[in-house]
């Protein structure tokens, strides 16, 4: 089984919120395969399906952004699962908006929920999705900046972000990172362009 954990805020305070991306691209596949979220054991919702023949799980923490490794380690615990199947996806700041990365290890960028599940873990070696949600705030706004809803002008840009992510997290269900990563290097450059269309 594939385990997909989307990281963010619970509650509408939170909803479609730079900080939030992670559960807009969960909310995004439960909508194209008609699924739909309900409370799981542990401290976050989930729902399970299969694409084609293979099983996968997605997850959206309720412990808030700062305690996302509580509920990842659950999940992993609770499904014993190996590392390499799950995917944390999450926004980063340290890349433009609807620039997507995929990195198989690594620090935590400075994102709170990354070093909880760090930490939780205690390893760096996990799958992450990072979507890239600009930085475009002065000194000290970073917090306000994640909480706030995307710019008028970024939508367009979410929108196409979100798809090319759905395709990304369906191949990772269906062949792991090795069949992803062949969708990324051939996709990238033409999701790029409509990005780069969009933002002028």
């Amino acid at each position: 089984m594939k385990a997909i954990i989307g990281l963010g805020n619970p509650g509408a305070r939170y909803e479609n919120t730079r900080h939030n991306i992670g559960f807009m691209i969960l909310d995004a596949i439960a909508d194209k395969h008609k699924l739909r979220f309900t409370p799981d054991k542990g401290e976050y919702y989930s729902v399970g399906s299969n694409l084609v023949t293979s099983h996968f799980c997605l997850y959206k923490p309720t412990t808030f952004m700062n305690l996302s490794g509580n509920a990842v380690s659950h999940i992993i615990e609770s499904q014993d699962l190996p590392l390499e199947d799950i995917l944390v996806i999450t926004d980063d700041i340290n890349l433009p908006t609807g620039t997507i990365r995929f990195r198989e290890a690594g620090g935590d960028g400075g994102h709170n929920g990354l070093s909880s599940i760090i930490y939780s873990l205690e390893t760096d070696q996990f799958n992450r999705l990072r979507f890239g949600v600009g930085n475009e705030f002065e000194d000290g706004e970073m917090p306000k900046y994640v909480l706030d809803n995307f710019y008028e002008n970024e939508k367009e840009i979410i929108r196409l972000g979100v798809g090319f992510s759905v395709q990304l997290i369906e191949k990772f269900i269906l062949g792991g990172k090795k069949e992803m990563m062949n969708f990324y290097s051939n996709e990238i450059t033409n999701i790029q362009e409509k990005i780069n269309i969009a933002r002028n």
